[in-house]
């Protein structure tokens, strides 16, 4: 068997826990802050999971994680 291609855009952008769950930052945190709400931008801080409808083509995306 051939050795599989990990998407690069995806390995910069996902991890994995300790557990085995894929882990993601959050969007729409890079500029123009000062129309965003303070609201938005607090709950925007740190990382959360992965959706589970979207872990299933993430994990293709990453074959070795």
């Amino acid at each position: 068997m051939p050795k599989l291609k990990t998407k690069s855009a995806a390995k910069k952008r996902f991890s994995v826990t300790g557990t085995g769950k894929l882990k993601r930052n959050f969007a729409n945190k890079r500029h123009l802050l000062f129309n965003k709400g303070t609201k938005m931008k607090r709950q925007a801080r740190g990382t959360t999971l992965v959706n589970e409808a979207d872990v299933s083509l993430v994990k293709k995306y990453l074959p070795y994680m």
